[in-house]
């Protein structure tokens, strides 16, 4: 089961599709437009799209330019579905990034066999590669590459690493009384000679350093036996 959108104006071939799609278990949202679809895909990322070439409001190839240009939407499987059967047309769609494409008119066992196809290519991929969002932030730790609100930002090894294991790693929490202090270079919330693990105290310190040499601020949010969220804000 994937959760899929389509973008198609005619409302029969969507019909169809979207028929075809439930009822091999899939979850469907189905647009008319351009502008309802990207609103939606701002609020939760598919599986996969389905988008027709031709709409009333923005060309088809343009939505996919789109998308692959938003690192959030980088890797989203895509399907054109079109009437355009020239060999041009199909290679402008598959070079703008397009990973299959779907001449009008089609059978239901056509779409059905490249839907089941390209999910099955995405889950591999997704094995491959670890993607983590946190807020703005999205981390890719195959790629080594980081985005903040959509935008590339360049971090040395040491730096990713250190992002990397503030987003993975909550912690235990911290009382209020401490978290006006962590990012203090050499203080240290737990003081006590039976504490199982060292430390020097500078580790946010050192992070609040990095943060700023990227004019950017860094905030925590923490309850104690809950975990701490830390915010980076560029």
């Amino acid at each position: 089961m994937a959760l899929i959108y389509i973008v198609e104006d005619d409302d029969n071939i969507r019909e169809i599709e979207k028929f075809a799609l439930k009822n091999n278990g899939h979850i469907i949202y189905d647009f008319a437009d351009t502008q309802s679809f990207l609103k939606k895909i701002s609020d939760k990322i598919p599986e996969l799209a389905i988008i027709d070439v031709m709409l009333p409001d923005r060309d088809g190839y343009e939505i996919v330019e789109g998308l692959r240009a938003n690192p959030k939407t980088k890797k989203l499987p895509i399907i054109m579905v079109t009437a355009k059967t020239t060999e041009l047309d199909m290679i402008r769609g598959l070079e703008l990034g397009a990973d299959d494409y779907i001449k009008k008119p089609f059978s239901v066992i056509e779409l059905m066999t490249r839907v089941k196809a390209l999910l099955r290519r995405s889950a591999m991929d997704t094995e491959q590669e670890k993607v983590m969002e946190l807020g703005n932030i999205v981390l890719n730790d195959k790629r080594h590459f980081v985005s903040v609100d959509g935008e590339q930002i360049e971090l040395t090894y040491k730096e990713f690493e250190l992002l990397k294991f503030l987003m993975i790693n909550t912690g235990i929490g911290i009382s209020q009384e401490h978290q006006e202090r962590v990012f203090e270079r050499f203080y240290r919330v737990d003081k006590s000679r039976s504490r199982q693990s060292g430390g020097t105290g500078l580790g946010l310190a050192i992070v609040k350093h990095i943060v700023a040499l990227h004019n950017a601020t860094i905030q925590l949010s923490s309850f104690p036996g809950k975990g701490t969220k830390i915010v980076i804000t560029f």
